[in-house]
């Protein structure tokens, strides 16, 4: 198929099939295999991995889409905070969908390896919605900053339109920059390694290229201040200042901005400390055994997907209830 842009075409689809050629003539004729060598012990532990893994994954899926689509049927749960809660559930199946289904079938297969081109996509989606997370927190935190500090504005603040754009700029942001790093930057490098210590693609794929850019190394640094570190330093903001607020009130609005913030912040502290872990790992490789290593990068890709729909389910009042319905209807209905 002949993708040269002609000249009576916009020059907007001229760009975007620039674009294009530009992506699918990087070095696709060449068809590079990166091996993983992350796993311990697979040989003997293969199967013990994979039937430990695959309930995981499948818990992930229906518990997270449980929530989405209790929050989606019930017209009590359509308010900003639980559309943010709903946001970050969907992103926690898109983040897992992207690691598990290729993890399940590595622990079966006698290779575990991955093309350089599948190597590429998959750290475009991990970090992309990986910083997404601490967007969506960042959004959520603006929108209980303004339902405490604020009450009396919340309803022309945290309009409906507002929230689908800070939903929408929540993901849009981290793919734009993402992008830029990944195929601006890594499809054009030569590699010189074929084995990445992991057992799936992150920031350690850098350490394969047989030369660093420094443009990209700086790129890299505004794109982790500007959607990790500064997300991170406007929730703390917004903690404070509505802990300023919640400290002149009585204790029963204490309890409630308690119950609605402390699930946030639950998630926030998991998330940031798990995302230094990969960040400083691999500065630290050499003085990390494979072992640590492995146990670490599966607490990584599983303790927030897993334990986010018990943390909003459970402390989320609203949402406990619409789930203890549920499980009661069902009970009732398997007894009968």
């Amino acid at each position: 198929m002949d993708l040269t842009p002609t000249l009576h075409s916009p020059p907007s689809i001229q760009r975007l099939i620039a674009f294009l050629i530009i992506i699918l003539s990087t070095d696709m004729n060449v068809t590079y295999i990166i091996s993983l060598i992350g796993f311990v012990e697979i040989e003997k532990y293969r199967y013990f991995y994979f039937f430990m893994m695959l309930p995981v994954y499948i818990f992930i899926v229906c518990s997270n889409c449980t929530i989405i689509s209790l929050i989606v049927i019930h017209k009590n749960l359509h308010e900003p905070m639980y559309i943010f809660i709903a946001g970050l559930l969907i992103n926690s199946v898109l983040f897992s969908t992207n690691i598990y289904p290729k993890l399940l079938t590595d622990l079966l297969a006698t290779k575990q390896v991955i093309s350089y081109q599948a190597c590429l996509f998959q750290v475009f989606v991990f970090y992309s919605f990986s910083c997404s997370e601490f967007l969506l927190l960042a959004a959520m935190s603006y929108d209980r900053y303004v339902s405490i500090c604020k009450p009396l504005q919340y309803a022309i603040i945290m309009r409906r339109t507002i929230v689908f754009v800070l939903l929408g700029l929540a993901w849009i942001v981290p793919f734009c920059h993402i992008v830029i790093i990944v195929v601006g930057g890594n499809a054009n490098s030569e590699l010189c390694s074929f084995t990445l210590n992991g057992i799936f693609c992150n920031n350690s794929l850098n350490y394969l290229f047989c030369a660093g850019s420094k443009a990209l190394l700086t790129f890299g640094l505004v794109t982790l201040f500007n959607i990790a570190i500064l997300p991170m330093l406007f929730i703390i903001f917004t903690y404070i200042k509505i802990l300023l607020v919640v400290n002149k009130g009585c204790r029963e609005v204490r309890r409630k901005a308690a119950q609605t913030c402390l699930p946030h912040l639950l998630v926030l502290i998991n998330y940031s400390c798990l995302m230094i872990y990969d960040i400083i790992i691999i500065r630290l490789e050499s003085n990390f055994s494979k072992t640590a290593r492995f146990i670490m990068t599966l607490q990584m890709i599983m303790y927030n997907p897993l334990f986010n729909p018990f943390i909003y389910g459970l402390k989320m009042t609203e949402i406990y209830k619409h789930l203890k319905k549920l499980f009661c209807f069902s009970r009732y209905y398997s007894s009968s």
